[in-house]
C-alpha cells in the first residue's frame, strides 16, 4: 500500500493515547515516519486532531476493536500498531491476531499476566514464521524491571569469562520501586476484569512461577511482609509487596526463560531456527545463567509500614472479591480513559535499584539503577512505549544525525535489533530491543541508567 502508515496509535482518543499522539507528532525524528491514529469515534478522532494542531499528513483510521473487519484493514494499513485499548483480555487478541497474520509488528501496555500467556501459547510460533514482532508490556509495566535485570547482567558479562572460560551468571536479582505517580483507571479496569470474568483456573496459572517462560527456573523466593535490600555503601532499602510486582516478575523471568532456551540450543518449536543461528559468544553473554532467580517489591518508609502497607494490599484484595465491596470500589476508584493533569504528571517520577548477586565463587555485586523524570504511570509509559514501537522503525536519534538525510520514510531498523527479534515471535522489550530501546530512552533526557560492580573483586567498574 502507497499510503501505509509507519505507526498506527490504537485508542488514540482516550487518555494514554492522546499522551502517545502528542508525543509522537512532536518527536525530534517526526519527519521520518508516517504516523496514524485510530479509535471507535471520528468525532473523537477529530477533536484529537484539532486539540493537538495535528498536520493533514496524520492518518485518521476508524476502526472498533471488536469488529474483525475493521481491526483486519487497519492493521494491513500500517507496520507497526502500538495498542492501547485495554483491559486486553477483553479486546487485545484480535488486534494481536492480526499482526500476527499480516507480519505487522506490534507493542502495548498490558500488565495481564494472564492474557500474555493466551498470546504467547496461540502466538509466538506463529509469529516467527510471518516475522511480525509481538511486544506486550512495552510500559511502566514491565519496561523498568526488564531493565534492571538486563543491565546487571550486562555488567556481570562484561567483566569477561574467567580462567575456566565461564562468564559470571546471575543469581538472586532483586529490583526495588520506588514512585510518585496517580493510579491508572486502565489498571484498575483490567485488575476488575481479571476478578470478574477471568477463569479461576486460568488466574491460578497465571499466578506459578514462570507462567510466562518456555524454561523453569530456580524456586523463586518466597513472599515476605517485609523485605530488605543491603545496598553496599548505602542504606538498606526497605520494602512492601508491590502491586504490579507477580506481572513484572513473570516478565522478567520470561526474558530470562528465552536467552537460558537459546543458549541450551533446545530443539524448540518456536525457537529452534533462532538458535541454530547465533553466535555462541553472544548467546552466553545474554544469557542470565540457569541459577537466576528474580523478586521485586515496592520502596517503603520503616518496616511497620511495610507490614501495614501489605496487610492492607491483602484485605482489600480480598475485599474486592466480594462484589457488593467491588461495586462500592468502581464508584470511587479511577476510571479507565481518566488520568491526572499535566502539572501533576510532571511532578511524578520513579527510580528503580536493583541488587543482583553472581553464581560465581568468591560472588560479584552489581548495583543498577533506571531513574525517570515525570510520572510514570502516564507520561513516561507513552514515551516508552513509543520508543519501544520506534526501535523498530528506526535508528536512535544521534545515529539517524549520522546518516544521511530522510527521504520522508521510515526505514526498517529491524536488522539492528536482536536475532529474537529479527526472527519474530511473542518477546519481551529487552529480548526485542534491548540496549537500543535504552538508548532511545537516555535520548529523551527524562530517564537515566547506571550499572556498576559494589561488591566483589572488581569493585568500581561500570557497565554503564
Amino acid at each position: 500500500m502507497a499510503d501505509k502508515s509507519d505507526l498506527l496509535v490504537l485508542g488514540a482518543t482516550g487518555f494514554t493515547g492522546k499522551l502517545i499522539t502528542r508525543y509522537l507528532s512532536a518527536h525530534p525524528q517526526r519527519s521520518q515516519f508516517k504516523l496514524a491514529i485510530g479509535a471507535r469515534s471520528p468525532k473523537k478522532l477529530r477533536e484529537l486532531v484539532e486539540a493537538l494542531d495535528l498536520p493533514a499528513s496524520v492518518g485518521l483510521v476508524q476502526v472498533d476493536v471488536t469488529n474483525d473487519e475493521e481491526v483486519e484493514r487497519a492493521v494491513r494499513g500500517t507496520r507497526v500498531v502500538i495498542n492501547t485499548v485495554g483491559p486486553y483480555w477483553l479486546w487485545g487478541t484480535p488486534v494481536v491476531r492480526a499482526c500476527v497474520r499480516n507480519g505487522v509488528h506490534y507493542v502495548d501496555l498490558t500488565g495481564e499476566t494472564a492474557w500474555n500467556k493466551k498470546i504467547i501459547l496461540e502466538f509466538d510460533y506463529y509469529a516467527t514464521k510471518t516475522g511480525a514482532i509481538i511486544v506486550p508490556s512495552c510500559g511502566f509495566d514491565s519496561i523498568p524491571s526488564d531493565t534492571s535485570a538486563h543491565l546487571a547482567n550486562k555488567t556481570l558479562k562484561s567483566l569477561g569469562p574467567a580462567s575456566n572460560g565461564q562468564y559470571h551468571d546471575a543469581g538472586v536479582s532483586t529490583t526495588a520501586h520506588h514512585f510518585k505517580s496517580g493510579v491508572s483507571g486502565g489498571t484498575i479496569a483490567s485488575v476488575m476484569v481479571g476478578i470478574e470474568q477471568l477463569p479461576k483456573h486460568l488466574r491460578r496459572q497465571s499466578m506459578k512461577p514462570y507462567t510466562l517462560s518456555p524454561f523453569e527456573g530456580e524456586r523463586p523466593l518466597p513472599f515476605r511482609f517485609v523485605n530488605k535490600l543491603p545496598i553496599p555503601g548505602a542504606t538498606t532499602l526497605i520494602g512492601a509487596f508491590f502491586v504490579m510486582g507477580p506481572g513484572n516478575t513473570a516478565l522478567v523471568q520470561r526474558t530470562f526463560g528465552l536467552l537460558e532456551l537459546q543458549a541450551k540450543g533446545l530443539e524448540h518449536s518456536c525457537l529452534a531456527t533462532r538458535v541454530k543461528h547465533k553466535d555462541e559468544k553472544e548467546v552466553r553473554v545474554q544469557r542470565y545463567g540457569p541459577e537466576f532467580r528474580y523478586n521485586e517489591w515496592q520502596v517503603v518508609p520503616s518496616t511497620m509500614y511495610a507490614i501495614a502497607f501489605t496487610a492492607a494490599l491483602v484485605i482489600g484484595f480480598s475485599m474486592l472479591l466480594v462484589k457488593p465491596f467491588r461495586y462500592v470500589a468502581k464508584m470511587y476508584l479511577p476510571k479507565s480513559g481518566e488520568g491526572p493533569s499535566d502539572e501533576k504528571m510532571a511532578k511524578g517520577w520513579f527510580s528503580v535499584t536493583n541488587i543482583t548477586t553472581s553464581t560465581s565463587n568468591p560472588a560479584v555485586q552489581v548495583k543498577s539503577v533506571m531513574k525517570g523524570q515525570g510520572d510514570p504511570g502516564y507520561l513516561l509509559t507513552a514515551i516508552m512505549i513509543s520508543e519501544s514501537a520506534l526501535c523498530i522503525l528506526l535508528p536512535t536519534v544521534s545515529d539517524s544525525k549520522k546518516k544521511s538525510a530522510s527521504n520522508g520514510d521510515a526505514s526498517n531498523n529491524v536488522h539492528a535489533l536482536s536475532a529474537l527479534a529479527q526472527q519474530g515471535g511473542v518477546l519481551t522489550p529487552m529480548t526485542a530491543f534491548g540496549d537500543v530501546l535504552i538508548k532511545r530512552l537516555e535520548e529523551t533526557g527524562r530517564f537515566t541508567f547506571s550499572s556498576s560492580v559494589v561488591d566483589g573483586d572488581v569493585k568500581g567498574r561500570k557497565n554503564i
